[in-house]
C-alpha cells in the first residue's frame, strides 16, 4: 500500500514538472504576442495621428479653396457687371455687332476650361484650339473697336483689371484644390495603413489570449497536482507513523512478555543480571 502511494506521488511530481514547463513556455509565448500587439497598437496610434495631421492640412486647404473661390467669384461678378455696362453703351451707340463682348468672354472661358479638363482626340483638340483662337481674335477686334470710345476704353481696362484679379484667385483655387486632394489621398492611404496595423494587432491579441488561456490551464493543472502531492504526503506520513507506532507497540509487547518472564523467574528464586534489570526498566513494569 505504502509503496503504491509512493509510486503515485512520484508520477504526480513528474506530471507537475511537465505542467510547470508547459506553463513557462506558454507564458513566454503570451509575452511575445503581447509585445507584438503593443508595438502594433503603438504604430496604429502613430499612423492615426499622422492621418489626422493630413486631414487638418486637407481641411485647411479646402478652406483656402472656399475663400479663393469667393474672391474669384466676387471679381468675376464685378467683371460681368462692367461688361453689362459696356453692352448697354454699345447698344446705345450701335457699336460693333449684335453679339456682346461679355458673351464672347464667357464662351472663351468655357472652351478654355474644356481644353484644360477634358480628354480629347487629336482632331477634337485641334478643332477646339482653332475655335478658341478664332474667338480670341474676334474678342480682340471687338475690344479694339470699343476702345475707340474713351468711356468704353476705361470700362474695358477696369474689367480687365478685375478679370486679372479673378484669374489670380482662380489659380489659387486650383493650387489649393490640388494640395487638398494630395493631403486627402495621403490621409486615406494612412488611415488604410492604420486599419491594417490595427487588424494585425487584433490578430496578435487573439494569439496572446490563446497562449495565456493555455498557460492558465497548465497552471491550474500544476496547482492541482501540487495539491494532490500534498494530500499523498499527508496519507504517506500518516501510514508511516501508523506503521512506526505499530512496530513500537509490538516491541513494547515483546518487552513486556520478556519482563513478565524475568519476573516469574525472579519470583521462583532466580537471580537477575544487569541485562534483566534493563529489560524490566524498558518494559515499564518496574
Amino acid at each position: 500500500m505504502l509503496a503504491e502511494l509512493e509510486d503515485k506521488k512520484a508520477r504526480l511530481k513528474q506530471e507537475s514538472l511537465v505542467f510547470k514547463e508547459k506553463r513557462s513556455t506558454l507564458n513566454a509565448e503570451a509575452s511575445k504576442w503581447a509585445a507584438t500587439r503593443n508595438e502594433l497598437n503603438k504604430a496604429t496610434k502613430e499612423l492615426i495621428e499622422k492621418a489626422q495631421e493630413f486631414k487638418k492640412l486637407r481641411d485647411d486647404h479646402n478652406k483656402n479653396v472656399a475663400e479663393a473661390k469667393q474672391k474669384r467669384d466676387e471679381f468675376n461678378e464685378g467683371t460681368n457687371e462692367i461688361y453689362a455696362k459696356i453692352d448697354e453703351i454699345r447698344k446705345k451707340y450701335h457699336l460693333t455687332g449684335d453679339r456682346s463682348i461679355r458673351d464672347l468672354r464667357r464662351e472663351i472661358d468655357h472652351l478654355e476650361f474644356r481644353q484644360q479638363t477634358e480628354v480629347l482626340s487629336p482632331d477634337k483638340e485641334k478643332q477646339l484650339v482653332d475655335k478658341i483662337a478664332s474667338l480670341h481674335s474676334e474678342f480682340k477686334s471687338r475690344k479694339e473697336q470699343l476702345e475707340k470710345n474713351e468711356e468704353l476704353k476705361s470700362l474695358l481696362e477696369e474689367a480687365q483689371s478685375l478679370r486679372d484679379n479673378a484669374s489670380q484667385f482662380h489659380e489659387d483655387v486650383t493650387k489649393y484644390a490640388e494640395l487638398a486632394q494630395e493631403y486627402h489621398d495621403k490621409m486615406i492611404a494612412t488611415f488604410k495603413d492604420a486599419d491594417q496595423k490595427r487588424a494585425e494587432a487584433d490578430a496578435a491579441h487573439k494569439e496572446f489570449v490563446k497562449a495565456q488561456e493555455a498557460a492558465d490551464e497548465q497552471h491550474r493543472e500544476f496547482i492541482r497536482t501540487q495539491r494532490e502531492i500534498r494530500d499523498f504526503d499527508k496519507v504517506i506520513i500518516g501510514l508511516k507513523k501508523k506503521s512506526r507506532d505499530a512496530r513500537e507497540d509490538r516491541a513494547k509487547e515483546v518487552a513486556k512478555r520478556e519482563a513478565e518472564e524475568i519476573l516469574t523467574h525472579f519470583r521462583q528464586g532466580e537471580k537477575l543480571d544487569t541485562a534483566d534489570l534493563l529489560r524490566l526498566q524498558r518494559s515499564g513494569l518496574v
